[in-house]
């Protein structure tokens, strides 16, 4: 009787844990489902709460930006990788995937390098690592430097690698300070961001020295994020009829759950200590293009007049 009761709460509570580990494996295909695509569903129904002619002011507003931040990320990539000697494809993948759209811009640049899986894997890793800090550093260090909401979406929007922690930024930016314009503002500049896909897998197609494609080779509808193609047709659809339907203003509320949804899925499908023991060298580059890309943000908006 000594022996249960010492150690009878001990036990129950290591099964409690185990039944819900246990089935999360069974889970898995669903939850990366939810990060993925859900998460880009969200985005779509965001649109219905957006006027077109907004989304064209702010991503023309944003594009010397995006431009200087990209231009950034692949300069420091290329120079980090021989002053440290990182091999070239990691190099290449982490420089895309910190410029334009984290772990997306990866698997669409990979192919046009051929690069290899533990390449990729390795580069995603590093990717996904500030994903998850950026998502809530941000919001804390947006408030310290006291950007406006707009500022604020200006800079999660081009500085944050992923698209889904872009979301949560913005998200947790629009919560505490009570208005969707960081939210906003941040979704529509990353959208505009993730467009340089395009243009970067078809510029390696030529620069890269390991494969024998050419821009023609590249299939732009393998590479086009669709997504963004109907978060812009949503928004055609609210401004043309958007007060003719109520309803429609419900779908952006509907978007946020989603993303609720999204980023705890997210948080499940990462391993923090795997991320770290992927290697010292790429994590190094990935955080050095991280804090580059956030400082020339910054003082693009201090030029252009924008924070």
């Amino acid at each position: 009787m000594d022996f249960i009761s010492k150690n009878f709460r001990g036990v129950l509570f290591c099964f409690a844990l185990a039944v819900p580990a246990t089935y999360l494996g069974f889970f898995q295909p669903g939850i990366q489902f939810t990060a993925k695509k859900i998460l880009q569903y969200s985005i779509i129904l965001l649109g219905f709460g957006m006027n077109l002619f907004e989304i064209l002011a702010v991503g023309s507003q944003s594009l010397a930006i995006i431009i200087a931040t990209i231009s950034t990320a692949l300069i420091v990539a290329y120079v980090l990788s021989k002053v440290m000697n990182i091999e070239r494809d990691i190099a290449t993948l982490v420089g895309v995937g910190s410029s334009i759209c984290g772990g997306s811009a990866i698997a669409a640049a990979a192919p046009v390098i051929k690069a290899s899986d533990k390449d990729i894997a390795q580069s995603i890793s590093v990717i996904f690592l500030f994903n998850v800090v950026a998502a809530f550093l941000f919001p804390a260090l947006g408030d310290m430097l006291g950007f406006t909401d707009t500022g604020f979406g200006m800079w999660a929007g081009t500085a944050i690698n992923d698209t889904s922690s872009v979301v949560a930024a913005g998200q947790t930016w629009a919560s505490a300070h009570g208005s969707d314009t960081a939210l906003n503002y941040a979704t529509i500049v990353k959208l505009t961001r993730t467009l340089a896909i395009i243009p970067i897998c078809l510029g390696l197609a030529y620069i890269t020295g390991k494969t024998k494609n050419t821009a023609s080779d590249v299939k732009i509808t393998s590479i086009f994020p669709m997504f963004i193609l109907y978060f812009v047709l949503a928004a055609v659809v609210n401004t043309l009829v958007g007060s003719s339907f109520p309803f429609l203003a419900e779908l952006p509320s509907i978007g946020k759950f989603m993303i609720a949804m999204a980023m705890a899925a997210i948080g499940l499908n990462t391993n923090l200590v795997s991320l770290v023991k992927s290697g010292g060298k790429p994590i190094l580059l990935g955080l050095i293009c991280w804090i580059c890309i956030a400082l020339v943000s910054i003082g693009m908006q201090h030029v252009l007049g924008i924070w």
